[in-house]
């Protein structure tokens, strides 16, 4: 069994759904974006999305688009963020890590090697929002060839050919996408009708279903529970949160400025959030 399989199955056991935060690394800096990372796992956090940083994050709203600047303007590479994966698998085991990953990255370095160097440094899945399910076929290779669980994204109102092609490609999770739109808290969830979201793609079967883009309550995560997801990936609430503590004025722009009030911060957000996820 993947670390998601295993996770799914433990939190299945005890009537509990996945909590799933997003955190760009590299941002603002390798060592702040462990210690970031570490904390959210600390303070309940039950697997991870990592995100490397790209200069067109086209899928983003503003405040993961900023994430992703402040990471290249901190020297993020694609060499440092594998360090970082490596990194956070050593502290924690077996805490499952899905990336998401625009295609240029891969391209760049070379699909078989991409996918390689991320399993090496401890990665379990790999989503690509800029590459549909019709056009994955190199990368599902790839990613098979590699021991990497390829995931995709089930859009809110997609045709049946698309959910089935989701439904047969993904491992180790579907993400379902709570409304149409590009990622953020800008645009809340809207959370009714999200059943229907959960029910469309498990008609087809394939692996359980994390619902995302602009889950930022603690209410968006129950909904998405109740409604049959495994769980909630949340992102631009956290990255808000980090955007608020870092400095972007002289003399130490990109540097965080109180890390005490920030891991406090994001300590009482993760637990609000975890609790969210059990069940009634």
């Amino acid at each position: 069994m993947s670390r998601f399989d295993t996770l799914f199955a433990d939190l299945d056991t005890k009537n509990e759904g996945a909590f799933v935060p997003f955190v760009m690394l590299g941002d603002p800096s390798a060592e702040d974006a462990v210690d970031i990372i570490s904390t959210l796992i600390d303070a309940g956090a039950d697997a991870l999305e990592l995100g490397i940083p790209f200069s067109d994050p086209a899928a983003d709203g503003p405040t993961i688009q900023k994430s992703h600047l402040r990471a290249l303007d901190g020297g993020a590479t694609v060499d440092k963020c594998l360090d970082q994966i490596s990194e956070i698998r050593r502290r924690y085991p077996e805490v499952p890590i899905g990336m998401l990953v625009y295609a240029n990255v891969p391209y760049v370095r070379g699909l078989e090697q991409f996918y390689a160097d991320l399993h090496t440094s401890g990665a379990d899945a790999v989503l690509i929002p800029d590459v549909p399910v019709r056009e994955g076929a190199p990368f599902i290779e790839a990613a098979t060839a590699a021991g990497i669980d390829p995931v995709y994204i089930a859009p809110a109102q997609a045709r049946p050919e698309v959910l089935e092609g989701v439904a047969a490609n993904s491992r180790g999770y579907i993400y379902a996408v709570s409304r149409d739109g590009v990622t953020g808290a800008e645009r809340e969830s809207q959370t009714k009708g999200l059943a229907d979201v959960v029910s469309n793609i498990s008609t087809y079967g394939g692996a359980p279903v994390l619902l995302g883009f602009g889950i930022s309550t603690p209410q968006h995560v129950a909904d998405a529970v109740a409604a049959g997801a495994a769980g909630a990936i949340t992102g631009s609430a956290i990255a808000k949160i980090i955007d608020a503590h870092v400095e972007y004025s002289h003399p130490n722009p990109g540097t965080i400025r109180d890390k005490d009030a920030l891991t406090a911060e994001l300590r009482e957000y993760v637990a609000t959030m975890k609790q969210a996820t059990i069940k009634p």
